[in-house]
């Protein structure tokens, strides 16, 4: 697996401060994507051991963050080495750490088949941004997405309920 992308510190990829790890591939191939090199698999850097405990260390070593947003390209193309990254970060870290991903599937897609590793991923996380990205529903003033059919999905209601359930800030601004 490779990523395209390692930000320690973000305000863009969800509440609070995030650290922002990009990975690399996307089949989605949507009209208008900001970061459409993101498509290709092999772009990027290929997240060996070292470098995948060194991203690790640089999260769990810096208190001021809030959690961890996974995003790309789309992380549900390598929803098994993903999940294996988020498995890793908290037992290094000792404790779980919040898990925002990014998805051109949606919520309803990502859940129809649960012997999946895409839908194994998505246990693991507790914010799901939805949807493919659409340039005719575009808007710049949406809180962490592109357009405006996508949703911030709060992944722990929405499987206990059965249904989506949207996700609702904790501080406003």
């Amino acid at each position: 697996m490779n990523i395209c992308g390692y930000y320690p510190e973000s305000i863009n990829e969800g509440e609070g401060l995030r650290a922002a790890i990009f990975i690399s591939g996307c089949r989605h191939y949507c009209k208008g994507c900001f970061s459409a090199a993101t498509w290709n698999f092999n772009y990027g850097e290929l997240l060996t051991p070292e470098r995948e405990l060194e991203i690790i260390t640089d999260i769990i070593n810096n208190p001021l963050l809030s959690g961890v947003t996974i995003l790309g390209g789309d992380p549900f193309f390598s929803a098994a080495e993903v999940g294996g990254l988020v498995d890793r970060l908290r037992l290094e870290a000792g404790r779980s750490i919040p898990i925002w991903i990014y998805s051109g599937y949606t919520y309803e897609e990502l859940t129809e088949h649960r012997d999946t590793p895409e839908f194994r991923l998505l246990e693991r996380c507790q914010v799901l941004v939805d949807g493919r990205f659409v340039e005719e529903l575009r808007d710049p003033s949406l809180l962490y997405r592109g357009s405006s059919n996508q949703r911030l999905i709060d992944i722990e209601a929405s499987l206990a309920q059965g249904q989506p359930a949207l996700w609702e800030p904790t501080f406003s601004f």
